[in-house]
């Protein structure tokens, strides 16, 4: 049970939103004028090179439950919301982007599920992705998949980072050190109860999305490579298959050369196919042992995950 009177920290990563952020506001306002709880808007600008900052700072001037954290650089979407959860003072708090995909009517939901005790974390859980290119909308879902398979924590399919988090698994949340975080595996590795809200996920209002190819892919890869070492494991695997492959070719090779009734095909073009297949094989294997290495690298130098230049 929650008490009567609490604060939810509403945490909005901004990158390049000055088309969408006063429709953001004034939605999140409107939102929050009928609920029974108290709520802090925490915008985080994550080095925003358009005009966000000084519309934030309007904002701020407005309403003075806006609280802003504006980065030195682009830092990072996840990055963005660490920090937030990191000044959330909240007794709660709502992750939501800023592109209104996310519909906020389903915050007070979220918070009604959170006080009745079904979940600790409720997150969003997308049953439509409406207007979205058929590509994003496959690899999406293969995504999610594909890691729960080579995971070792299962991960809830089809969920982004919108969700309610309570203050208990902010504070473990806060605790952990490392720094390129997958925030979407993170809370359900802490192990905390989590439940799913369904909804359809709108188009953007304005805008164009932030999420390039190049940053999805980074994302992705760096979600897998945080929660398993399968694909090490499948390198061992296949490593194996192509020494015993090997024994095999060369075997078959011994004997034709002593016995007459097998014949070797002369040429070079299959011994060319086995040498480009196995040292493109070399080739993969050391990109996965460089992906691990370059994490472990980004580690041990102790830089921190973000540089807050201001606080508003």
């Amino acid at each position: 049970m929650h008490s009567d009177i609490f604060t939810v920290s509403i945490i909005i990563p901004c990158f390049n939103e000055e088309e969408v952020i006063s429709s953001t506001f004034n939605k999140l306002r409107e939102v929050l004028s009928s609920v029974d709880w108290e709520a802090e808007l925490i915008f985080v600008n994550d080095g925003s090179r358009d005009n966000t900052l000084n519309l934030l700072k309007k904002l701020r001037g407005e309403d003075t439950t806006v609280r802003i954290l504006s980065f030195a650089r682009n830092f990072g979407h996840q990055s963005a919301v660490s920090a937030g959860l990191k000044h959330a003072k909240g007794d709660a708090a709502i992750i939501i982007d800023a592109d209104l995909q996310d519909p906020p009517e389903l915050m007070n939901r979220m918070v009604e599920m959170w006080r009745a005790g079904q979940g600790k974390i409720i997150h969003g859980k997308r049953t439509a992705r409406l207007r979205e290119n058929l590509f994003k909308k496959i690899t999406a879902k293969l995504f999610y998949r594909l890691i729960n398979i080579l995971s070792d924590v299962s991960l809830p399919l089809d969920t982004g980072d919108f969700r309610l988090i309570d203050r208990q698994v902010i504070d473990s949340f806060n605790q952990l050190p490392e720094h390129n975080k997958y925030i979407r595996g993170l809370f359900p590795w802490l192990g905390y109860k989590a439940v799913p809200l369904e909804y359809k996920r709108d188009p953007r209002t304005a805008g164009v999305t932030k999420y390039t190819m190049k940053k999805m892919t980074k994302l992705a890869a760096n979600g897998l490579l945080s929660f398993s070492k399968k694909p090490l494991s499948i390198s061992i695997s296949i490593g194996m298959f192509s020494i015993i492959f090997a024994i095999l070719f060369a075997s078959y090779a011994l004997l034709s050369y002593f016995s007459p009734k097998i014949t070797a095909i002369p040429g070079w073009t299959s011994t060319l196919i086995v040498i480009i297949f196995f040292s493109g094989f070399q080739i993969l294997i050391l990109g996965i042992l460089g992906s691990y290495i370059g994490m472990i690298f980004d580690e041990v130098k102790g830089r921190p995950e973000y540089v807050i230049e201001e606080i508003i």
